[in-house]
């Protein structure tokens, strides 16, 4: 009897953690990213493995990433005001299209010989162009497709699959990059996109036009002037923007640690970004898992200082399976503390103001990480990539800190507004209002 009540127990908690997924359109969107995001993973590694074999250069490592990403930094806000302004699922299958059409391009350039670095710079920043639109509209697009009740547990289902590709699309790139190079990599990325373009064009979601009055520029102003006002929101957007800054450059020198110090190859890039997928994933299961936000802003400190500390390990290591090991609590702390931080922020924000907000969001996670990653690059033509990880890593660690000292100053309002939110959604009694990041 107990055996079955156990059973019972974890079959509840199960579906409890999958509870996102008894909406349609989730089912959709998330069958389709999951094919898609691998292909997209694919990519990610066989572009760098692709750029250091042309140039064997820590510096142009980092220079490509910062032209892929710095148009996030740059172009989010546009992203944020169309959000808030247009039809979301419009938004996403526009910007899904548009990187299917990059990817092939790239795949072509490489599998007809014609490849050159100034084309993958090229290539890469106008994908981050697309990105820009991308992610503010795809983050504020999931609420329309679950509700608010289900929000928390569709955006750690989200990083689930995010981070589930993240294990399998490396470990296949080192494969096929070590067996028959870098373009069919990118071939299967563009092809990947079929799956979710057909899966959005199959929804039936309410995801109306938000007309508004004002003019784009003061839209645009009145989402920045809302995250300065409110404290938890901003303080969240800081200390993300901190670790992107100076912690995830780590991403963008791993071709140097897989070849120069682990001396594992293409092979051995894939397994090490594949171990940083694994932590990834089992940080945002450990996420869906959960059904309330308390205590979520002690995790995010936590998270961050755990990052950071698990940085500076890795870099000391010279061994290829203990760093293979150390980058797992690399990847669960990182992927807990954005999608920790996205929980919060997103329960914390009006509905009108959505886009623009995930738009600073965007800006802070994927737009500084760019920044981060020219100037690590920079610092590891100087210093070596080890000592500029565990700079990175010992800077996250004391933004973890000044997080933690805030903690106390912002539970109060950070509380009002959940509880604000769920009163507009039409449920102030769910039970995340009343434990609200409480410890």
């Amino acid at each position: 009897m107990k055996g079955a009540e156990a059973a019972s127990g974890r079959g509840s908690r199960w579906q409890a953690a999958g509870r996102a997924l008894r909406h349609r359109n989730f089912q959709l969107f998330f069958s389709g990213q999951l094919i898609s995001l691998v292909g997209t993973w694919m990519q990610s590694v066989a572009q760098s493995w692709l750029v250091y074999r042309l140039t064997g250069s820590a510096l142009l490592l980092g220079a490509v990433g910062f032209a892929s990403q710095i148009p996030v930094f740059l172009f989010a806000p546009l992203g944020g005001i169309t959000a808030d302004r247009v039809n979301r699922r419009h938004i996403v299958i526009a910007t899904q299209v548009a990187a299917m059409l990059l990817a092939f391009i790239l795949a072509a350039l490489t599998l007809l010989g014609k490849i050159q670095v100034w084309h993958v710079f090229v290539l890469a920043s106008l994908l981050g162009v697309v990105n820009a639109f991308d992610i503010p509209g795809r983050q504020s697009f999931l609420v329309d497709m679950v509700g608010k009740e289900d929000l928390m547990n569709a955006i750690a289902l989200n990083s689930s699959m995010f981070n589930g590709a993240r294990v399998i699309g490396p470990a296949i790139a080192g494969i096929l990059v070590a067996k028959i190079g870098e373009g069919w990599c990118f071939f299967a990325n563009a092809v990947s996109y079929i799956a979710v373009i057909v899966g959005l064009l199959m929804m039936r979601v309410h995801s109306p036009v938000r007309a508004s009055m004002a003019s784009p520029l003061e839209h645009m102003l009145e989402g920045f002037r809302f995250v300065n006002r409110t404290a938890p929101i901003r303080a969240l957007l800081l200390l993300l923007g901190l670790v992107s800054l100076v912690g995830m450059p780590y991403v963008v020198l791993m071709p140097i640690f897989a070849d120069q110090i682990l001396h594992g190859g293409a092979r051995g890039l894939g397994i090490l970004m594949g171990a940083t997928g694994v932590g990834a994933l089992l940080g945002a299961l450990t996420l869906a898992f959960r059904e309330g936000v308390k205590g979520l802003g002690r995790w995010v400190a936590w998270c961050s200082a755990g990052f950071g500390a698990s940085l500076v390990v890795f870099a000391l290591s010279h061994t290829f399976w203990v760093s293979v090991v150390l980058l797992l609590p690399v990847g669960y702390t990182i992927m807990l503390q954005m999608a920790c931080s996205n929980t919060l922020i997103q329960v914390m924000v009006p509905d009108a103001l959505r886009g623009r907000v995930m738009a600073v969001y965007s800006m802070m996670f994927m737009g500084m990480a760019p920044i981060g990653a020219l100037l690590g690059g920079a610092l590891a033509e100087r210093l070596g990539a080890p000592l500029t990880i565990s700079i990175g890593g010992l800077a996250s660690v004391g933004g973890a800190c000044w997080f933690g000292l805030q903690l106390p100053k912002i539970r109060v309002e950070a509380r009002r507004l959940i509880i604000a939110q769920a009163m507009a959604g039409g449920d102030p009694s769910e039970e995340m209002t009343a434990q609200a990041v409480e410890d």
